[in-house]
């Protein structure tokens, strides 16, 4: 861990060593520790990068603050892992048909709520029951504000999106057989964090002009919208936490009619938010701690962290570490721009890279190439001191958006 101290702001604490860290990264860095509501320290994760506002693979504890933009609008991202009974030796040797099946059944994609194509015409029944331990809550939220309530909400619980969302079927050291996903609080998430970083600036107008970036603009406690924002935000991370669950349900289902065999799929499990905001208590204090690309990991914790497209992912076990306020990397973290990788590697370069597994292979997803992310072996080796490592996983089918 190393620390770079900021003239008129916080220390920053970094668990980079061995991984790139971006010059406007570094800079986005600086701007944040000056927040004059920062407590301790920033912590740093090995996967960080360029971020609206704060940079993704940042920990953001603060006193009486919130920043919207920091949170972000994917509210309540994160992973959920599964280990079932099933050894690889029960998988088809021509894993198409499994990859087929999980993409029947899980809503994804830009082309959702489409008829044509063969895409999905609704949503699974099965999210019926969810919607409703969630209805009346985002009424009282859309009461206050009615904008809300032209989103797609009800229509994406249950579906994965797209972009660096995904579901994968894969392969433990012991060769268990792990389904694991990627998704979060889809259109109305996006909606609500959108929002509020508008209410943010708008209150600030005054003062906007005096922050480092426009996108800290923040509510302060006690203001006129700061506890309507974590009312909307703690839903939107139930909303993502119930979305997980439902698509995990029907992968699951999808792989037994296809396995044509029984088998348990909770051996173990895992679901963990990646992009949000909760009250915790750190160094004998309560503050607010926005995990922006970040997962919680005190000590017994158990997390997920992925690799890129065709890279290695992980299983793993807090250590509590108080410095990074018991925090870990969200993934690999990426090293380029989408289109930045869309003009240097080729169709060729994304076959070669994913040849392993049973995945897309076209134009569309070159943008997620394992070579746009930083290596994953690096970044669990830069936060050793975070995390121990209970599984590996390498993936051998990948559903993408």
């Amino acid at each position: 861990m190393n620390i770079l101290e900021v003239a008129g702001g916080k220390p920053i604490k970094l668990w980079t060593q061995g991984v790139p860290v971006e010059d406007d990264a570094r800079q986005q860095l600086l701007n944040t520790a000056k927040m004059p509501f920062i407590f301790k320290h920033l912590a740093v994760m090995p996967d960080v990068h360029l971020g609206k506002g704060s940079t993704i693979g940042s920990v953001i504890p603060t006193l009486g603050a919130i920043i919207p933009a920091a949170v972000g609008v994917d509210i309540g991202c994160g992973m959920i892992a599964v280990c079932t009974s099933l050894n690889a030796s029960d998988l088809p040797d021509n894993l198409q048909g499994l990859r087929t099946a999980i993409e029947q059944a899980v809503p994804h994609g830009k082309t959702f709520g489409r008829r044509d194509q063969g895409a999905w015409e609704h949503v699974p029944a099965t999210a019926d029951h969810a919607w409703q331990s969630l209805a009346a809550r985002f009424k009282a939220i859309t009461s206050k504000y009615p904008r809300l309530e032209k989103t797609n909400n009800r229509q994406h619980l249950g579906t994965l999106g797209s972009g660096n969302h995904f579901i994968e079927v894969c392969l433990d050291e012991a060769n268990r057989v792990w389904f694991m996903l990627h998704s979060g609080s889809r259109g109305v998430g996006n909606a609500i964090g959108n929002l509020f970083i508008e209410l943010a600036q708008a209150d600030m107008r005054q003062h906007i002009a005096n922050l480092p970036d426009k996108d800290l603009a923040y509510f302060e406690e006690g203001s006129r919208h700061f506890a309507d924002y974590v009312e909307a935000v703690e839903w939107a991370q139930d909303f993502a936490r119930q979305n997980r669950a439902l698509m995990m349900q029907a992968v699951i289902s999808a792989a037994r009619k296809v396995l044509g065999k029984p088998f348990e799929a909770n051996l173990e499990a895992v679901n963990c938010h990646h992009n949000y905001v909760q009250r915790e208590q750190h160094f004998g204090q309560q503050v607010l701690v926005t995990r922006k690309g970040a997962v919680s990991a005190q000590k017994g914790q158990l997390g997920i962290i992925p690799g890129s497209m065709g890279a290695k992912s992980f299983i793993v076990r807090g250590l509590g570490n108080e410095q990074s306020f018991c925090s870990c990397s969200h993934g690999a973290g990426r090293v380029m721009s989408r289109t930045r990788a869309k003009k240097q590697f080729s169709l060729a370069d994304q076959v070669r890279a994913t040849a392993h597994v049973e995945c897309r292979k076209d134009k569309d997803v070159i943008d997620e190439i394992p070579m746009a992310y930083k290596d994953i072996d690096a970044v669990m080796q830069a936060q050793r001191e975070l995390v121990e490592v209970v599984h590996t996983l390498r993936q051998v089918v990948c559903v993408k958006g």
